[in-house]
C-alpha cells in the first residue's frame, strides 16, 4: 500500500513538474544586457558613468517587460559586478533567449556629438561604426588570459572577427527588425537624435544564437545628453521605449495574449500612442478588427541588408511587386503594399509560401512608420 501511495505520489509530482516546464516554456524570453560593470566602469564624462547608467535603463526596462505574464526577463547583471563578454552571450544561450539586448552608451572628446543609435552584428567598412566596436570590445582585455578566450580575435581590430559573423546570419533579418523598433521609438517618440540603425563587428553580439541588438542610448559626453542619461526621467523613458519595441517585436513574431498592453508612458511625446492596448492574435481578430484605416499602408517585409539588391523576382525567391526602402546603412525590402489589413495577411502567406519564412506586416502612416496595433485601432 505505502509503494502504492508513494507511486502515485511520484507520477503527480511529474505532472506537476511536465505541465509548470510546459507553462514556463511559452513565456518568451528578453536577455537584458547592462554594458560594463564592476571594475570595467565604461565611458565616463563628468558625473556621467556609463555602468551606472545602462544598469539602471536596463533594470527598468525589465520591471515593466516583468508586468506581463507572457515574458520573462533574464540578466547578464543585475547589480554593479563584471561579467566577461564571452560570459554574457553563454548566459543568454544558456536559458533559452529568445532575444539579446545589450545596453550602452557612447562617449568621445568633445561635446559635439549626440544622439541614439542601434547595432546589430556584421560588418562595417565605416570608421566610425568600427570605432564604436572598438571601444566596446576592447574591455576584453581587462579579462584574466584574455589571449586564449578570444584567440584570433583583436580587440583593436575588429574586423577581426570576420570568422565569426556567421553565426548571426540566420537571426540578421529580425535583429535588424527589433533595432527598427527600437530606434524608431527613440526618433519618434522621444524625439532623440536619429543615429541610425546601424552594423558593427560586436564581439558580444556574435556568440549569441537568437536576434541580437546593441543600443547606444545616447552621448555621455555631451553635457545636456549625459544630464538627460543620468536623470531618472531620461531613464525611465529610455527604458519605456525600449520594452514597447521589445513587446511589438514579439506581437510581430510570436503574438499576444489578452493581457498584453503596450507600455504606457508618462512622456508627452507619445501618451496617446503607448497608452494603446494591445490586440490579442486570435483567430477571431478578422471579425473584429477593421481592415482599413484612412491614410494607411500595410506592407510586407521580407528582407533587410546593407546591399543593396535589383528589385528583380529572381533576387526575392520569385516575388515581383518588391520595393525597397533606403536607410541610413540598411535596406528594407517589401512585398506588395494594401490599405486592407486582410490583403495584407493573404501576401504574408505568399511571401511565407515563397519561403520567406520571418516575414511579417508592417504599416506606415502618411509615410511614417507605425506599430500594426496602432494602425488597427
Amino acid at each position: 500500500m505505502n509503494n502504492r501511495v508513494a507511486q502515485l505520489l511520484l507520477v503527480f509530482s511529474f505532472l506537476c513538474f511536465t505541465v509548470t516546464t510546459l507553462g514556463q516554456s511559452k513565456k518568451f524570453k528578453v536577455v537584458l544586457d547592462p554594458g560594463h560593470g564592476g571594475k570595467d566602469s565604461g565611458t565616463n564624462h563628468s558625473k556621467n558613468v556609463e555602468k551606472d547608467i545602462v544598469l539602471a535603463v536596463a533594470l527598468e526596462t525589465g520591471k515593466i517587460l516583468e508586468k506581463h505574464k507572457d515574458i520573462e526577463v533574464i540578466y547578464t547583471r543585475d547589480k554593479d559586478v563584471f561579467v566577461e563578454v564571452k560570459q554574457r552571450s553563454v548566459i543568454a544561450n544558456d536559458k533559452g533567449g529568445n532575444v539579446f539586448v545589450s545596453i550602452h552608451c557612447n562617449g568621445v572628446d568633445g561635446n559635439a556629438a549626440y544622439g541614439t543609435e542601434t547595432y546589430v552584428m556584421g560588418l562595417s567598412k565605416n570608421k566610425s561604426n568600427l570605432d564604436v566596436a572598438k571601444k566596446e570590445n576592447s574591455v576584453i582585455m581587462m579579462e584574466d588570459d584574455y589571449k586564449t578566450k578570444y584567440a584570433g580575435f583583436d580587440p583593436s581590430a575588429p574586423e577581426s572577427i570576420i570568422g565569426l559573423t556567421l553565426m548571426q546570419e540566420d537571426y540578421i533579418h529580425q535583429s535588424i527588425d527589433l533595432a527598427s523598433r527600437v530606434q524608431d521609438g527613440f526618433t519618434y517618440e522621444l524625439k532623440r537624435k536619429n543615429r541610425g540603425v546601424k552594423q558593427g563587428p560586436f564581439w558580444v553580439l556574435h556568440g549569441a544564437f537568437m536576434p541580437s541588438i546593441l543600443i547606444e542610448l545616447g552621448f555621455v559626453s555631451n553635457k545636456d545628453e549625459g544630464a538627460y542619461l543620468s536623470s531618472k526621467q531620461g531613464q525611465k523613458e529610455l527604458a519605456e521605449s525600449i520594452a514597447k519595441g521589445i513587446i511589438e517585436y514579439k506581437n510581430a513574431y510570436y503574438g499576444g495574449d489578452a493581457s498584453t498592453t503596450l507600455v504606457e508612458t508618462s512622456t508627452k511625446t507619445s501618451s496617446t500612442s503607448t497608452s494603446t492596448k494591445t490586440k490579442a492574435k486570435t483567430k477571431t481578430e478578422t471579425t473584429s478588427t477593421p481592415t482599413t484605416a484612412k491614410g494607411v499602408i500595410f506592407k510586407v517585409q521580407i528582407a533587410a541588408s546593407s546591399r543593396v539588391l535589383e528589385l528583380k523576382p529572381k533576387n526575392f525567391k520569385g516575388l515581383s511587386d518588391v520595393t525597397m526602402e533606403k536607410g541610413t546603412s540598411v535596406n528594407k525590402y517589401f512585398y506588395s503594399q494594401t490599405s486592407d489589413y486582410n490583403q495584407a495577411k493573404k501576401r504574408l502567406e505568399e511571401a511565407k509560401a515563397k519561403g520567406h519564412s520571418s516575414s511579417f506586416i508592417v504599416a506606415y502612416k502618411d509615410g511614417k512608420s507605425i506599430s500594426v496595433e496602432e494602425a488597427l485601432k
